[in-house]
């Protein structure tokens, strides 16, 4: 068996600092999403070992959680994290929104910001708790599913796991009416096994933000978002031993030759979906299912020889590093 290429960790670091200081304008269309790009950016640093060793200085941590917490906000619908300042770094942001803000705050961002501020290790002092669960409260729609922002937006399978992540992060469940957000959940099932964005959508491993939130069409899993949510709230018995089944056949058919895991039944392998596909299989205690030397191998070889990684080997990593 062949050895596999080293991954290059100080060259994905650098790649990772050069994003958090800023884009070319060929990435002007994820400016607005500023947030869940350090997200990405803070949590392959902290992989990567930047922080245990502190390779990264203490005033860049600082500054960092210093401009998230900037963009926590309040209004009459609760509280939570807008996107970022949009287009520029100097426009002055008020920390209150209302129904005609174009910066309103947004539950798959105040899902990263969480995350981010965690990987911070910071002491989260100043989040408005009770204001965040107010918020979901008000994204939270008939059939069960959740809005991504208090005053409409996307709503689907993806910003529904999102307020059950936050709420498990808060170890709060107030904010959320459970038993719809699961029905909900599982309509989006699909006959292969699979799930999709909304019901009766094709079963897909890619979570997309559409082109707003760019960033974040890399982190697939509608399947992996519909499995997390179940298991979060500690109902993974909904699934029926043959419906576990049937998922983990998906899953594993959708591992290429290449090594490298495919979002949806027929495409290509890309790498960001070696990570939620495999964790889905983990989610259901099928690891051992996963070729792992193989899965490694494809993505070692999506490596750019300046740091990042691509969706597919050759391919340039442009923002996206998993």
């Amino acid at each position: 068996m062949d050895s596999l290429p080293p991954l290059a960790t100080g060259a994905h670091a650098n790649h990772c600092n050069r994003c958090l200081l800023g884009l070319p304008s060929s990435q002007v269309d994820i400016d607005p999403s500023k947030l869940a790009l350090a997200f990405y950016c803070l949590g392959s640093l902290d992989l990567t070992g930047q922080f245990a060793n502190e390779s990264t200085n203490t005033s860049d941590k600082e500054s960092w959680r210093q401009w998230i917490w900037e963009q926590q906000t309040q209004g009459p619908s609760g509280t939570g994290f807008r996107p970022g300042n949009y287009m520029t770094t100097n426009v002055e942001l008020t920390n209150l929104y209302s129904e005609s803000s174009e910066n309103s705050p947004h539950v798959i961002l105040t899902y990263t910001a969480l995350l981010s501020l965690a990987i911070l290790r910071d002491d989260f002092s100043q989040l408005d708790r009770a204001g965040i669960i107010k918020l979901l409260q008000a994204c939270q729609n008939e059939d069960g599913s959740f809005s991504s922002e208090p005053y409409g937006g996307d709503a689907d399978v993806r910003t529904t796991y999102c307020a059950f992540a936050i709420s498990s992060m808060l170890n709060d469940w107030s904010g959320v009416r459970i038993e719809p957000a699961l029905r909900f959940i599982e309509a989006c099932r699909s006959y292969e096994g699979g799930y999709g964005q909304v019901p009766s959508a094709e079963a897909g491993g890619n979570l997309m933000l559409r082109r707003l939130y760019s960033i974040l069409m890399i982190l697939g899993g509608p399947t992996y978002c519909a499995l997390a949510s179940v298991f979060l709230v500690g109902n993974g018995s909904r699934l029926t031993s043959d419906e576990r089944k049937q998922t983990v056949r998906w899953l594993v058919q959708n591992q290429a030759s290449s090594g490298g895991y495919r979002g949806r039944t027929n495409k290509e392998a890309d790498a960001c979906y070696c990570f939620w596909c495999g964790a889905s299989l983990s989610i259901l205690g099928a690891r051992e299912f996963v070729c792992e030397w193989s899965l490694s191998k494809f993505i070692t070889s999506c490596q750019f020889k300046f740091g990042g990684i691509s969706k597919a080997p050759k391919e340039h990593p442009g923002q996206k590093f998993l």
